[in-house]
C-alpha cells in the first residue's frame, strides 16, 4: 500500500532528521531555525504515528535506535527528493527557460507567422521543447494546460494575462485584373454592382459593415459567385480576379506587398479591427519558459505594424501554409478572435 504524505508528515520527518544528525534538540533547533519544543512535539507525533521509538534521549544525549537508524536512511532520501523537486520547479520560474512549452496557435495565422519563427526560438533556448497545437478551436488555457496562446481580435477571458504584440485590421481588396475589368468602387453602395467573395465565418455575413472618417456607417449585403468558410480559398479566388474580398491584412499581406491584390475603399474603416495578443493563464509564478516566449515573440512582431504584414520589416513569410481560417463548430462565435 502506497503511503501518501501530508505536509505535517514531511515536517515531522525533517525534524527527526535534524535531531538525529545534530544529536541534540537544541543544536537541531538552531540549525533549522525552529524552537526545540516544536521539534520535540514533531518527533513525538512521528513516533506515535509509526508506533516505534526512533531516538533514545536523555537530559544529556540523543542517540538513534535500530529502527531510527534504518528510518533515517529513507528519510534522507525522501527529503533530498523533495529538495530536488522544489529546486527543479523554482528553476522554471527563476532560472533559465527550460521544459515543455505548450502553445495554442490559430491555424492559418500560426502557420504563416509563427511557425517560421519557432526554430529560431528553439535555437536561442535549447533547454525548451515545444508542443504546438495549430487549431482554430477556442482552447481553454487553464483547463487544457497550455502555457501560452496567440489570439486575434477581442479578448473576453478575464482569467488570462494578455499582451498586445501587433495590430491587425480588416480591409477590402481585389486583383488589378478584376478592377480593370469591372472598375474600382468609390462608395460602399457600389459594391452591390460587384462580384463579392463571401466568407461565411464573419458574424455579420453577408453584410459588410464600414464607417467613413465623418462617422457615417453603412452595411452592405454583398453577393457573388463564391461563398466559403475557408478564407484561403477566397484569397486564391481574389488573386485570380474572381471578385472583391473582405480580408485581414495579415492574411493578404504578401499579396498586397507584391501587387497581386490592391486595397479598395481605403477611406472606409471596416468593423472589428482588433489586434494580435499573446495570452497566458496567470502572471503569478509564471515559468521562465512562458515569459521567455511572450517576450521573444513580442519583439519579433513589433515591426509588423510599421512594416506591414508582408512588408520588409515584418516577420518573414515562408511558404503558403494555408489550410483555412475557420473550421468546425462554433465558427461564427469565434470569428472575431480568429480573423
Amino acid at each position: 500500500m502506497q503511503q501518501s504524505y501530508e505536509p505535517a508528515a514531511l515536517a515531522e520527518m525533517a525534524a527527526f532528521a535534524a535531531i538525529a544528525e545534530a544529536r541534540s534538540f537544541t543544536k537541531a533547533a538552531a540549525r533549522i531555525g525552529r524552537d526545540a519544543t516544536i521539534l520535540s512535539r514533531r518527533l513525538a507525533s512521528l513516533e506515535e504515528r509509526l508506533g516505534v521509538r526512533l531516538l533514545h534521549r536523555t537530559t544529556r544525549s540523543v542517540s538513534l535506535t535500530e529502527a531510527g537508524s534504518e528510518f533515517l536512511v529513507r528519510v534522507r532520501a525522501i527529503l533530498a527528493a523533495v529538495d530536488e523537486a522544489e529546486a527543479a520547479a523554482s528553476a522554471h520560474a527563476g532560472g533559465g527557460p527550460r521544459g515543455v512549452l505548450r502553445l495554442a496557435l490559430p491555424g492559418s495565422f500560426g502557420r504563416m507567422w509563427i511557425a517560421p519563427l519557432l526554430p529560431q526560438f528553439l535555437a536561442e533556448f535549447p533547454d525548451v521543447r515545444i508542443e504546438a497545437e495549430f487549431s482554430n478551436r477556442f482552447v481553454d488555457l487553464v483547463a487544457e494546460n497550455f502555457d501560452v496562446a496567440v489570439r486575434l481580435g477581442a479578448l473576453e477571458d478575464s482569467r488570462l494575462v494578455a499582451r498586445k504584440v501587433a495590430t491587425r485590421r480588416r480591409l477590402l481588396c481585389a486583383a488589378p485584373s478584376y478592377l480593370a475589368r469591372r472598375g474600382t468602387p468609390t462608395e460602399p453602395e457600389a459594391l452591390l454592382e460587384h462580384s463579392c467573395l463571401g466568407f461565411s465565418g464573419f458574424q455579420t455575413f453577408p453584410a459588410w459593415e464600414m464607417t467613413d472618417s465623418s462617422g457615417r456607417r453603412v452595411s452592405i449585403e454583398v453577393s457573388g459567385p463564391l461563398v466559403t468558410d475557408d478564407a484561403e480559398v477566397l484569397v486564391e479566388a481574389a488573386v485570380q480576379g474572381v471578385g472583391l474580398m473582405m480580408s485581414t491584412d495579415w492574411l493578404v499581406g504578401r499579396e498586397l506587398a507584391d501587387g497581386r491584390l490592391v486595397p479598395v475603399l481605403e477611406d472606409w474603416t471596416l468593423a472589428d479591427e482588433g489586434a494580435v495578443y499573446v495570452v497566458m493563464p496567470s502572471a503569478k509564478g509564471q515559468a521562465a519558459k512562458t515569459r521567455a516566449f511572450a517576450d521573444w515573440i513580442g519583439k519579433r512582431f513589433a515591426p509588423a505594424p510599421r512594416g506591414g504584414w508582408g512588408g520588409g520589416s515584418a516577420p518573414p513569410l515562408r511558404g503558403r501554409g494555408r489550410r483555412g481560417l475557420l473550421r468546425g463548430p462554433r465558427r461564427v462565435e469565434r470569428q472575431r478572435r480568429l480573423s
